[in-house]
């Protein structure tokens, strides 16, 4: 889609991924000019090749799609997860041998009470986000520039200048970071990161199952790293397998019947047949946070800000969270005649996310320094800890309700309400 620049910009969005999205499509319901850019065009990157990978997506997070008006377009596409079955293994085929002594098991009907029957979260596939997402951003006529790529920005007292790769510029009071690790908009507006990468690879797939999956989840934690079985619609599932960096190179490149057999390994027979339809991703995993939030004239979300493991799937659940903070806090400055983009509203963003941001992308490490190895000692803690917490009731509703993003101070696209 291209488009010439505009010159009544509220809010630049680099980056017209999901969080960049989400938030363009609440600020413009509630009356702002937000205008997206992208290096790659909608029709792109809702094609099956682009991204294989499908998101466990919070309760609370879903809400919020509802409220924007794109709930029905994703409900069809969207699984419920009723379940969350956890287990700790040493072999491959640990699927096949159900739960040991040490397991974890969360269920919706544990919360009902207080979700309004809404199941754990659902799955979705990235490709049919994207696809809801964007057909909302045609319908609302928000400006998308795709592809264009930002070169450079510029933050000055009263405006930010976003120049593109082919000379145009854009003017605005606030530029958003949302394009992903590499973001150009924080790099400009001076934000370093900290972070590290893992030893590890993330394999993605999907497979049609031969048994019901009856919307379970299952986590399986193996030496070289979490193996999980996500379910989809359709009885298919989403296969997210850590594997080494070099195991991981290997499988992407494999035969199909070689891989088949990789995987028959680690998923054994429990749910039947298991059919492997579509291409294999990889991708690279690493932690990296970003230093600040908000700069002047500036702000990040999703990977711009943190980039985390997916061993909890909650990184994009992080930037969803961000994206309905930064959105109200946004409209509530301009109802009140405020600068938007002014570093006393900014902060106020800063402060609503600043704790949760820092606090889940390091549980997702703890984790997977916890539970990506075979050490006996923590093999017996973590076992113990399991156990434990599913014996404790509300210890489970506490975590379900977490995971569900519905702890906290949440913003009202989170509650359900618009704008």
């Amino acid at each position: 889609m291209a488009a010439d620049v505009p010159q009544d910009v509220d809010v630049i969005i680099a980056g017209a991924g999901i969080p960049g999205v989400t938030l363009a499509l609440a600020l413009h319901q509630a009356g702002l000019k937000p205008v997206l850019i992208d290096p790659v065009v909608f029709d792109t990157q809702i094609a099956p090749a682009f991204d294989g990978r499908a998101s466990a997506i919070a309760y609370a997070a879903f809400r919020q799609w509802k409220a924007l008006g794109v709930g029905a377009a994703l409900e069809p596409r969207a699984q419920r997860i009723e379940q969350i079955l956890v287990t700790d293994g040493q072999t491959p085929g640990a699927a096949a041998n159900g739960p040991g002594p040490f397991f974890l098991r969360f269920d919706s009907a544990e919360i009902a009470d207080t979700s309004d029957g809404e199941p754990l979260g659902y799955l979705l596939e990235n490709r049919h986000i994207r696809a809801a997402l964007a057909k909302a951003v045609i319908e609302a006529g928000i400006t998308v520039l795709a592809p264009a790529k930002v070169a450079k920005a510029a933050f000055g007292p009263r405006e930010a200048v976003v120049t593109l790769a082919d000379g145009r510029t854009l003017h605005a009071p606030l530029a958003v970071g949302a394009e992903g690790r590499g973001s150009v908009i924080r790099t400009e507006a001076g934000i370093g990161v900290v972070g590290w990468d893992y030893p590890q690879t993330g394999v993605v797939a999907t497979v049609r199952l031969e048994k019901p999956h009856e919307g379970v989840a299952h986590e399986y934690f193996l030496p070289g790293g979490p193996f999980a079985i996500l379910p989809l619609t359709d009885n298919r599932a989403s296969l997210v397998w850590t594997e080494s960096r070099g195991h991981g190179a290997a499988l992407k490149a494999a035969r199909p019947e070689v891989f088949q057999a990789h995987l028959m390994r680690r998923f054994g027979d429990f749910l039947g047949a298991v059919t492997v339809e579509g291409p294999v991703f990889t991708y690279p995993l690493g932690l990296q946070l970003a230093e600040r939030l908000v700069a002047p004239r500036a702000a990040l979300l999703g990977d711009a800000a943190h980039g985390i493991h997916p061993i909890a799937g909650q990184g994009l659940n992080l930037g969803l969270k961000s994206a309905a903070a930064l959105a109200e806090t946004l409209v509530e400055a301009m109802r009140l005649g405020e600068d938007i983009g002014s570093e006393v509203v900014l902060e106020r963003y800063a402060a609503w996310r600043r704790f949760d941001t820092v606090s889940i992308s390091l549980a997702a490490d703890a984790f997977v320094r916890l539970f990506s190895n075979d050490n006996p000692l923590l093999r017996a803690a973590r076992g113990l800890g399991m156990a434990a917490v599913n014996q404790i009731g509300p210890a489970r509703r506490f975590f379900m309700s977490e995971a569900g993003g519905a702890v906290g101070d949440l913003p009202r696209l989170l509650r359900g309400e618009a704008l």
